[in-house]
């Protein structure tokens, strides 16, 4: 029988600097590149589980979750199938169909669909608008404030810690400390953060932390973390009662190969790696300055950057691809010559990007390029 090949060969890491800031904080160190390898097979952690995945003892995913707890500072942690399913886990035990809960208006999609899936109403925090698109404080504060003074009971508040549009980094600790004074108890969605940068849910005053292993914390995905205080631990991880020691919300078990061992991997790798997220941003930073440097070209969202997702608008390409032959498809082509990938085919008039984890070398290789590519269509 003939082979069908579906193109599952991938160089894109190996042969060029991927900017797309959905996969800067996902690359495997060596270590997680390993137990890739060791744990390849489907159930290849259950070994010797005795019906909870967090108890197994070898390899020690008990001792992991532990750690990990201790890192992001939180008094329990589960591991889910991605952040979306940890925010879906928490609506799903402490809301019921046709209960409100308070977004802000910068909320990834799956937090939409999460309340969506669950039969609850969303009320969004307005963004300050162009150019910042920042959520404030004093913007959730009055929106909340006005929610509970039109008698809307409030069950659930949820903050984008970063967004995925303009890497906006949000005051979690003020707008936490919001949400507890009128008695609402709030998830900070940390996609985007948790593993690129330090996370203290204590700290933060969370109630709830969720966390994307292949987004940000140099895993094989997919793979979410829940982290939670001490008093929704009994809400949050209930027993079945017919299967007495399967946690209802997680469905019993979730990541059982390859995710949860890179991960676990990975950890000391991203332990590490948070302590240097200030050189991170200052390159970042240094970035968008270069950038600037062309005509035309800003940097959308707060400023400085306090986050290495970048947000540029770039009427300059947008102009370049009205007269070229391959109209908007230019710049990928030009950039992929360059051995530089991660920005969407097709797009000119703006993109976003990461240079997460770059020296300062590339980040400085892959600036000029952006310049080299203007000069070679606007001279």
């Amino acid at each position: 029988m003939e082979c069908q090949d579906y193109g599952l060969t991938r160089n894109t890491e190996r042969d060029n600097l991927n900017l797309n800031p959905l996969q800067r904080g996902g690359m495997l160190p060596q270590e997680a590149k390993k137990a890739l390898l060791e744990y390849a097979d489907g159930y290849s952690v259950c070994d010797y589980c005795a019906g909870r995945l967090d108890q197994i003892p070898t390899p020690s995913i008990t001792g992991f979750l532990e750690d990990l707890a201790q890192f992001i500072n939180v008094d329990e942690v589960r591991t889910t199938h991605g952040a979306r399913e940890s925010k879906f886990a928490v609506m799903h035990a402490l809301c019921e169909p046709g209960d409100t809960i308070i977004v802000d208006g910068n909320a990834h999609y799956t937090t939409h669909l999460a309340a969506e899936r669950n039969g609850i109403k969303m009320i969004e925090v307005p963004n300050n608008e162009h150019p910042e698109y920042a959520i404030t404080p004093e913007s959730y504060k009055e929106t909340l404030e006005n929610a509970i003074d039109n008698k809307i009971d409030l069950k659930l508040a949820l903050l984008t810690h970063v967004d995925g549009n303009y890497g906006n980094l949000t005051d979690a600790k003020k707008i936490g400390e919001i949400a507890h004074k009128a008695g609402i108890p709030i998830i900070l969605n940390c996609a985007y953060s948790m593993g690129r940068l330090p996370i203290d849910a204590k700290e933060l005053n969370m109630d709830f932390v969720v966390g994307s292993g292949h987004k940000s914390l140099a895993a094989s995905g997919p793979i979410g973390v829940l982290g939670m205080k001490e008093e929704y631990v009994d809400t949050i991880l209930r027993h079945s009662k017919r299967h007495g020691v399967k946690e209802v919300e997680m469905l019993g078990c979730t990541s059982r190969g390859a995710p949860i061992a890179t991960l676990m991997a990975s950890l000391p790798h991203v332990k590490d790696r948070v302590k240097h997220w200030d050189e991170e941003v200052r390159k970042t930073i240094n970035f968008v300055r270069q950038m600037e440097e062309i005509e035309g070209v800003k940097q959308v969202g707060k400023r400085p950057k306090e986050h290495d997702l970048t947000r540029f608008e770039t009427p300059i390409f947008d102009k370049i691809a009205e007269n070229h032959t391959r109209r908007g498809f230019f710049l990928y082509e030009e950039l992929k010559k360059r051995n530089i990938v991660g920005i969407k085919r097709g797009q000119t008039k703006w993109f976003k990007c990461s240079v997460y984890g770059f020296s300062e070398e590339q980040v400085n290789y892959i600036a000029n390029s952006f310049k080299e590519i203007v000069d070679k269509y606007m001279e």
